[in-house]
């Protein structure tokens, strides 16, 4: 099982440097649970407003409960259930009441196994040699809570939904020096599968099959159809 935790670093307009929700008053609808700095700005250049409340969720705990009491889950189970208890965990919050809350999470799966982040240097060289001219599969769970009054005037549908968007990434085949300098930028570190496709690591992509902001970790078109099961349009959520 892996265990994914994505990169939190990033804020708006509505949230301090930490991504912690400084004014409740001037909530925009949409909270992201996540201070991922990719995916703030996938839903910055669609045009969408939003806030970011970090969890406080420890992963390697849900995890574990989830080990012991479903067994090993695959990897975009696993994505959905840390999407979820993002999710969950911002939507308890009193700064995200009101609001409409989306947590995601990814997790690269690779000839069978889930990969997270690799946090040294050795675990990400090791992957990139593995990885180097094959394939595998990024997984991004999403999970949108709506946190609003079910009243008539907030109207609000209590909703609870979730869904994942997979596409299959192809490497290109990677020199070994190319591996230890770009390990050494420190890029790959803190991403789901050791790569990015919109920084240094776009070079070693060769190509991808499926929507490219899945890889960034938030697919817009998956937030689309889960707004509509809540009684929402994207264009609510436009800036």
């Amino acid at each position: 099982m892996s265990q994914n935790l994505n990169s939190d670093t990033t804020a708006n307009t509505a949230s301090d440097a930490l991504g912690d929700i400084e004014n409740p008053e001037d909530l925009p609808l949409l909270v992201l649970a996540s201070a991922s700095p990719g995916r703030a700005k996938v839903l910055t250049d669609a045009g969408i407003d939003f806030a970011v409340q970090v969890s406080t969720v420890d992963e390697d705990a849900v995890l574990a409960g989830a080990l012991e009491r479903f067994g090993e889950l695959g990897p975009a189970d696993t994505a959905l259930l840390l999407a979820k208890s993002k999710a969950e965990d911002v939507a308890a919050m009193d700064a995200a009441d009101g609001a409409v809350v989306l947590g995601c999470d990814s997790v690269f799966e690779f000839e069978g196994v889930s990969y997270g982040k690799p946090y040294t240097a050795q675990a990400a060289t090791e992957r990139w040699e593995a990885m180097s001219g094959k394939s595998g599969i990024l997984h991004t769970g999403h999970w949108l809570i709506d946190n609003r009054s079910e009243d008539e005037e907030d109207g609000g549908s209590g909703a609870t939904i979730g869904a994942v968007a997979s596409t299959r990434v192809d490497f290109e085949t990677v020199s070994a020096e190319e591996i230890a300098a770009y390990v050494a930028s420190g890029e790959p570190l803190p991403c789901a599968g050791a790569f990015t496709i919109d920084g240094r690591g776009a070079a070693f992509i060769r190509s991808i099959e499926g929507n490219p902001h899945t890889v960034i970790g938030l697919n817009v078109a998956t937030l689309r159809e889960l707004l509509h099961e809540t009684g929402l349009s994207i264009t609510d959520i436009w800036a």
